[in-house]
């Protein structure tokens, strides 16, 4: 009953003419008969436009262990409603869910253990899901650009944002960009974000450590230290695997690139979600200073609840395997799901 209400709620506030933002659900790219869409949420507020009167455009890419998840769910909304007020659009995208398929074989207690994917194609599996979310990523952007004039988006102020797995393919995107990696090449040649925010991300990487050919845009990264689902620093087999914002800034300072770090000590992954209601003020500041101005800074804080009990933070390759494709559910959907009620 309370799903129903907040839905019907999220739909009377979207037709409302008071509203602060009109939605337009648009087609951005197909694959074979596969469409992708996008939800464009107009903002109606100028409190961020430049003197040609351009908004900053915050692109969205929902979590869910690139298995699940849709980019209209319900706790997401006061997200973009709140970034729209102050003066900022939103584009909220689909993109392909790679590991789908591997996640129901996970949890199927009657899988046939010989069919199940051995460690080679685990890692291929695991490298298509994550490129495709990226290449996805690339291509939203793209038609971005290509709208920008008539959606009134600044193209310079393009801020590429996501929760856990889209945390991870936005950083991905970046990473592409700044490599000059070939699915890359659908956005115009010297394009680069105005900035990256993830909640609970990180770069995979089947190379070892990640190397940037040239300097990233600017990041605003939130991440819990007992995140057991995204490490919060490395988890990596041989060097493949995943490099978390502890492992980033260590590049991005000595690249002399700004970025905010934001590390929450003894949180999990519910980062993920709370920096969404909890945080606005520092992703506002971060879209102004950052991104807007340009300010070559780099900040560090560190969040300590003493609310919160003392958690793990060390974990292994199979127990982010395990948090993610097990039976449990990670924090980030049980985060969400608090909020929507």
């Amino acid at each position: 009953m309370k799903r129903i209400l907040v839905a019907l709620i999220v739909l009377a506030t979207t037709t409302s003419q008071t509203m602060a933002y009109t939605k337009t659900t648009l087609t951005f790219k197909q694959h074979g008969s596969k469409l992708l869409y996008l939800d464009h949420y107009a903002s109606e507020s100028n409190a961020r436009a430049n003197e040609r009167g351009l908004r900053p455009c915050l692109i969205f890419v929902f979590g869910g262990g690139f298995a699940t998840g849709t980019r209209d769910r319900d706790w997401y909304i006061p997200f973009f409603e709140r970034m729209c007020k102050e003066g900022c659009d939103v584009v909220s995208i689909d993109y392909r869910l790679g590991l789908a398929p591997l996640a129901e074989s996970a949890k199927s207690e009657s899988a046939d253990k010989e069919k199940k994917l051995g460690l080679r194609e685990a890692i291929g599996t695991m490298t298509r899901a994550v490129n495709y979310a990226a290449e996805d990523v690339l291509h939203a952007t793209s038609f971005v650009l290509k709208n920008s004039d008539r959606w009134g988006v600044d193209p310079t102020r393009i801020v590429v944002s996501g929760s856990s797995a889209g945390a991870i393919a936005s950083l991905q995107a970046e990473y592409y960009i700044c490599n000059g990696e070939e699915c890359a090449k659908v956005v115009p040649e010297g394009f680069n974000y105005g900035g990256v925010i993830a909640f609970a991300g990180a770069i995979y990487s089947t190379s070892g450590a990640p190397k940037w050919q040239s300097k990233p845009c600017p990041m605003l990264l939130f991440h819990g230290t007992a995140d057991g689902n995204v490490p919060y620093n490395r988890a990596s087999v041989f060097g493949i695997g995943m490099f978390g914002p502890a492992h980033i800034v260590k590049d991005l300072t000595r690249m002399e690139s700004p970025y905010i770090f934001h590390s929450a000590t003894h949180r999990t992954h519910d980062m993920a979600v709370t920096p969404m209601y909890d945080s606005i003020a520092t992703i506002l500041d971060f879209i102004d200073t950052f991104v807007t101005e340009r300010k070559p800074l780099q900040r560090y804080s560190e969040e300590c609840d003493l609310g919160v009990e003392p958690a793990p933070h060390r974990f292994s390759v199979r127990d982010y395997l395990s948090n993610n494709y097990g039976p449990e559910k990670d924090d980030s959907d049980k985060e969400g799901k608090k909020r929507e009620q």
